[in-house]
């Protein structure tokens, strides 16, 4: 489930930004890293609250549906500005190159969550604490790009 919702999102961000285009492309790029960073900074803060909770157990092991959408989408919510500067080139396949970046984002993912199971089994119940920072570590990275940062 998790390599197909990011990678359906990771492949359908760009092209909704492709022919979103000209029409949003101010306000996209303007607010995308923002929306990105809270979201994740949310997500990510939970996610470590969460495992010191009374339900540890659960808590650091399950992820709904509703919560793999939001995670999915504010990983990939970039993407929408990267699909506007595909608009550049005239003779650009916006079809294709999603196709191109779902598979591969879905290749990638189902390949983290073998390898995240493994160092699951080893980390235990800290697996929650290391995904949460891992995605304020990323929510962090895309803000910081986008002002410039590096």
């Amino acid at each position: 489930k998790i390599a197909l919702f990011f990678g359906l999102a990771q492949g359908i961000m760009p092209a909704i930004g492709y022919f979103a285009g000209s029409l949003f492309e101010d306000y996209i790029k303007a607010i995308d890293h923002w929306i990105a960073f809270f979201i994740l900074l949310v997500i990510g803060f939970n996610m470590i609250r969460e495992c010191f909770s009374k339900e540890e157990e659960e808590a650091c092991k399950i992820l709904t549906i509703k919560e793999l959408f939001i995670q999915a989408i504010a990983t990939s919510i970039d993407a929408l500005a990267v699909g506007i500067s595909f608009l550049a080139n005239e003779n650009f396949n916006i079809l294709e190159a999603a196709s191109i970046i779902c598979l591969t984002t879905f290749a990638f993912s189902f390949a983290g969550v073998f390898i995240g199971k493994s160092i699951g089994k080893i980390l235990k119940d800290k697996a929650g604490i290391v995904g949460g920072a891992v995605l304020i570590f990323i929510g962090t990275k895309i803000l910081l790009e986008h002002l410039g940062v590096f």
